[in-house]
């Protein structure tokens, strides 16, 4: 599981997060999962971010309390997206109120208790809708960041892609953490979609910039110099100009 500093968005970050990131690699998801809600109108998102799939469920009818841990997302994805009512939370302490579906984009990697989380959630709605990301080679901009990190930084470079948003990728684990939780009802599915984004740098500075990637680097040497590096290998490997690449995912449905 991710530590604190893992866990904490700060300062410009959430910016570059929605510059480089948002497109290519979660607006497809966040399409994925609004079509997934069955009509749920009440709508509880943990770890909402900068508010992309906050978008796509307002877009297909729900009513969204957008809830993060990050007081920094929190205050961008409010400024983007004023339809719904935001507040800050931590997962474990979600707003007491009733609803009919609590949904999760990428969010449950970094939490630090899962179980405890998810038996939140399911106070809070009965039933809990949440992707998770599959190994990173199964992810072509996530792979091709992570040979851009070992070209920036040989024989010491920065783990949180792997180890983080890239470290809960076992299906059977993931389910073992629902029943403790109290989900009875758990289907899991694999989905592989496709993103798209201007360019393969696009991407690199949403990652070495956008996400707790960058204190890594920062602990290692110069920001602007290994986003030049990690964007050169992510280019050579995806591409000049408009990128393309599949990208796989669990998609988990817990009642």
């Amino acid at each position: 599981m991710s530590d604190e500093r893992d866990r904490r968005w700060v300062d410009t970050m959430p910016a570059a997060y929605a510059a480089g990131l948002e497109a290519a690699v979660f607006a497809p998801f966040a399409a994925e999962l609004a079509g997934r809600t069955g009509g749920a109108r009440r709508v509880l998102e943990v770890a909402a971010g900068t508010g992309v799939v906050t978008r796509a469920l307002l877009d297909a009818g729900c009513e969204v309390v957008a809830t993060d841990l990050n007081p920094a997302m929190v205050a961008l994805g409010a400024q983007r997206e004023p339809r719904a009512r935001w507040a800050q939370a931590d997962a474990t302490a979600l707003p007491d109120e009733e609803f009919d579906l609590v949904v999760c984009s990428f969010g449950v990697m970094f939490l630090p208790r899962r179980p405890a989380a998810y038996a939140a959630a399911r106070r809070a709605g009965g039933r809990f809708l949440f992707t998770t990301w599959d190994a990173v080679d199964t992810h072509a901009f996530a792979a091709a960041l992570v040979h851009g990190l070992d070209a920036a930084f040989p024989g010491d470079p920065p783990r949180f892609v792997s180890a983080v948003p890239h470290g809960y990728t076992d299906p059977d684990r993931v389910r073992k953490d629902l029943a403790e939780a109290g989900f009875a009802d758990v289907s899991v599915e694999r989905v592989v979609l496709t993103g798209t984004a201007p360019s393969a740098a696009t991407v690199a500075r949403g990652f070495c910039l956008g996400t707790p990637l960058r204190q890594q680097i920062l602990e290692r040497g110069e920001l602007e110099e290994a986003v030049d590096v990690v964007a050169g290998v992510m280019t050579a490997e995806l591409g000049e100009g408009e990128v393309s690449g599949a990208m796989a995912a669990y998609v988990v449905d817990a009642r």
